[in-house]
């Protein structure tokens, strides 16, 4: 797998203003990521627990190790890691991309995503949710992206999404991006737009992404899409590299 070239800072009437390259070993930037941890579902009757441990998250050779494991803490069955920029990393509008390779097992959900730092106009979905990236093992090669919102969420059935087939996700990089304006929100895998969100000026409860959001890296375990056909408990432990993280605004 190809690695990538350092990130410039200025790029088609785009700047760079804040990026990880992971071009140092051991835990990740604590000036850029904290943990999320905890065993309780997470709203979608997740399997895993989500730890700060090395064994779950780790940077070495260039890379963000994100590894989901099969083994029991508290009262889970697998562990695996959760890490987000809230207060260390927050943008209204921009460009977030990243750079991925992802797990490969039935039972595993990673996504990268994005959540509102303040909840202005309530708890989810009502302040919104930004899916750059989902893809569940039981459908490999499938990207998905999607937006919730307080009138539009999956809850309701009816959340904007779309999907892409890139059957070698699993074994190679991919950029998986979101181009976020005030008139709407686009993704991206490479460069293929595949999915777009528009402002119609409706109101928060379908454009609630006038403030700032902060980026979340995961992968679940099971749930009840990632879970949809089981897990397949001998394919464990799974990963995904991130080879780097760089978000950028308008010149």
């Amino acid at each position: 797998m190809t690695k990538h070239k350092p990130a410039r800072t200025e790029v088609d009437g785009w700047r760079l203003v804040w990026s990880d390259e992971f071009g140092y070993t051991g835990r990740p930037d604590s000036t850029k990521w904290e943990f999320d941890s905890g065993g309780h579902g997470w709203g979608n009757q997740e399997l895993q627990y989500y730890t700060d441990r090395h064994a779950n998250s780790r940077v070495e050779n260039g890379c963000l190790v994100l590894e989901a494991r099969s083994e029991k803490l508290q009262s889970c069955g697998y562990t695996s890691a959760r890490l987000v920029t809230r207060n260390k990393g927050d943008w209204l509008y921009g460009r977030v991309e990243v750079r991925a390779v992802l797990p490969a097992a039935r039972g595993t959900w990673p996504a990268i995503w994005m959540l509102p730092t303040d909840n202005a106009y309530g708890r989810w979905p009502s302040s919104g949710e930004i899916d750059i990236m989902e893809h569940v093992g039981w459908q490999p090669g499938v990207v998905h992206a999607s937006v919730h919102t307080a009138d539009f969420n999956h809850r309701r059935k009816n959340h904007p999404t779309a999907s892409v087939n890139r059957p070698d996700v699993v074994s190679a990089f991919h950029i998986y991006a979101v181009e976020w304006s005030k008139d709407s929100i686009r993704f991206f895998v490479d460069d293929t737009c595949y999915h777009r969100w528009d402002n119609q000026n409706d109101g928060y409860g379908a454009w609630p992404f006038d403030k700032p959001f902060h980026l979340v890296l995961n992968i679940a375990v099971g749930g009840s899409w990632g879970g949809a056909q089981g897990v397949d408990e001998k394919a464990f432990p799974q990963r995904m590299l991130v080879d780097y993280v760089r978000v950028y605004a308008k010149r």
